[in-house]
């Protein structure tokens, strides 16, 4: 069955925009120093994009939100083997806002944005494998 080409295309836009911040993520965390603050930020932003890019294709409608927990949730209520991934994945939450202003804690370590950028990763492959090729290439 063919897939309806607006979805197809409005899907493929959320994982292009996760496949950018992974990008960026990749490159930030090569910086020398590195800068583990954006790593991180762009980590949560991968992963919400390529969550929000696999309820679109799903045809579920959501809030704007930064919100890893709600997302996930909505998520995992139509692929419950996502659950584990999912959870795991909600502490990245945060990092949507907490480096963003002066004043904030002090930057994350290597080790954490390394660990964050893995997470965001895990869950884009994990939502491509999950999605049509045509609609998982971007």
């Amino acid at each position: 069955m063919a897939e309806d080409p607006e979805l197809i295309a409005d899907t493929r836009a959320w994982l292009v925009k996760a496949t950018s911040d992974l990008a960026a993520a990749t490159l930030d965390l090569q910086a020398q120093p590195p800068l583990t603050e954006d790593v991180v930020f762009h980590a949560q932003q991968a992963t919400e994009k390529a969550l929000k890019g696999f309820l679109t294709f799903r045809g579920r409608v959501f809030r704007k939100t930064h919100n890893l927990v709600e997302l996930g949730e909505s998520c995992a209520a139509l692929d419950p083997t996502l659950t584990d991934l999912l959870k795991s994945a909600a502490r990245l939450t945060e990092y949507a806002w907490l480096f963003r202003y002066p004043g904030e804690p002090e930057a994350p370590s290597r080790e954490e944005a390394e660990e964050a950028l893995a997470t965001a990763r895990a869950v884009y492959h994990a939502i491509l494998a999950r999605l049509p090729a045509q609609v998982a290439t971007p």
